[in-house]
């Protein structure tokens, strides 16, 4: 233990304790919770759901900390350094108060000899809890890993859930179809507490737990709703409406829906965390949160994307249709092997004129050729080309290399790929290209 001096020493340790990186169940992570005393004496709101989470969390955030509040948020996978997993009052983390944290938890996890085996994320996430539980925090907000019954996170009794967008993703641990994975996710909907359902069309599994255990069910286009034109919107729901509001500044059609479910969270908490309009006015118009439709200022134009299951490819899908002509869209496109890749290739199909498939640094991953290999199996036009490359980086150049400044490129699919374009700061076309 004397070795482990730095995070990335740390992170290494975590890696090597469970001979599988997800494990599902909550006995082994609420034991070491236990042993260290784990609690939150502040509301916590936990969000759940297949897409949206990230960009929920945030605008929550972004709001409370306008009101005044003292934040923190934890929300995972990281697109570049690890501390971006946990934001206290806006902040990222630094690697020393987490290094703290993870020795602590070490020391509750071989507690008297009795060792209890930890995966990286169940690690991790009790080092991040802990960080955010001695904060002096007047909110928590927790972003489930995946699923939600069985999320290290649900070790938190959530005083609001949210559940987002749900659609089909890690099947292989959560169900074969909506209605189970909805299941797991409802798992973090707790009795007489604010359940938050921003899906328009929620499997019947959600709503059927949050009647079973009494939750107070708050369902999009019952409970609350939005309206709106093209320049500005309203929302409406129990006791409190909003008018006249900008939209959000995360780009998108879907983040009406998301706003919707904040706005339904922030009102069903009123009473303990009140906030004013402006709040509300000043975190939407301020929230970042980048790699969901990023659009990096330049030419060409150049779109950095997270996307990385069908639905959330066709949310990118019908944000690119919107953004109007290009003479030519490049694609650059990483994901891992898992994925349901077919539905993902089809729906990008029609709006991409040159494919870039790249390799990603981890074993999970789909190569650029096997990628490049399904693309072949439905492609239907001609004239599109494609490539494949070692790593994201060089995907990227090469697309920078052949577009024209009227051109547009779209980096999307897994954060390795989009982390691997934002680690080392996003390459712009040169002035001599730009003359040319």
């Amino acid at each position: 233990m004397q070795n482990l001096n730095t995070l990335d020493d740390w992170l290494a340790h975590c890696e090597r304790l469970h001979p599988k990186n997800i494990d599902m169940g909550l006995e082994r992570v609420r034991a070491v919770a236990q042993r260290m005393g784990l609690a939150f004496d502040c509301p916590v709101i936990t969000v759940a759901g297949t897409n949206g989470k990230g960009s929920t969390c945030a605008m929550l955030e972004a709001i409370l900390g306008q009101a005044g509040y003292r934040t923190a948020v934890y929300t995972s996978p990281h697109l570049v350094h690890f501390e971006e997993r946990c934001r206290i009052r806006g902040e990222m983390v630094n690697a020393a108060d987490l290094i703290a944290c993870f020795a602590r938890v070490e020391a509750a996890r071989t507690q008297n000899g009795q060792d209890i085996s930890l995966t990286y994320f169940e690690f991790t996430t009790l080092a991040i809890l802990s960080l955010m539980a001695q904060s002096g925090l007047d909110v928590a907000i927790l972003e489930v890993g995946l699923g939600g019954r069985l999320d290290a996170v649900n070790i938190i009794d959530a005083d609001c859930a949210v559940i987002t967008s749900i659609d089909l993703d890690h099947m292989e641990f959560l169900g074969p179809d909506r209605e189970s994975i909805g299941r797991e996710k409802a798992g973090i909907l707790r009795t007489g507490k604010p359940a938050i359902v921003s899906d328009p069309v929620p499997p019947q599994s959600v709503l059927d737990r949050a009647a079973d255990i009494g939750a107070d069910l708050w369902r999009f286009g019952h409970d609350f709703n939005f309206s709106g034109d093209k320049l500005q919107w309203g929302w409406a729901g129990r006791g409190r409406r909003y008018a006249g509001l900008a939209y959000p500044a995360l780009r998108g059609a879907n983040q009406l829906i998301n706003a919707s479910g904040v706005l339904a969270a922030l009102t069903a908490l009123r009473d303990r965390l009140p906030v004013t309009a402006q709040a509300v006015r000043n975190g939407l118009g301020m929230v970042e949160l980048p790699g969901r439709f990023q659009i990096i200022p330049g030419q060409p134009t150049l779109v950095l994307d997270v996307a990385h299951n069908p639905h959330s490819v066709a949310a990118l899908a019908a944000n690119l249709d919107a953004m109007g002509f290009y003479p030519c869209t490049h694609a650059v496109f990483g994901a891992m092997a898992d994925k349901d890749l077919a539905p993902m290739l089809t729906r990008m199909g029609p709006l991409v004129d040159k494919w870039y498939f790249t390799d990603l640094p981890t074993p999970r991953a789909a190569t650029g050729a096997d990628l490049k290999g399904r693309w072949q199996v439905a492609q239907t036009r001609a004239e599109v080309t494609a490539g494949t490359f070692a790593d994201p980086r060089q995907a990227l150049q090469a697309a920078i290399e052949a577009a024209d400044p009227a051109d547009r490129i779209v980096v999307f699919g897994s954060f390795y790929t989009v982390g691997g374009i934002l680690k080392d700061g996003v390459p712009r076309l040169s002035a001599q290209h730009l003359a040319s």
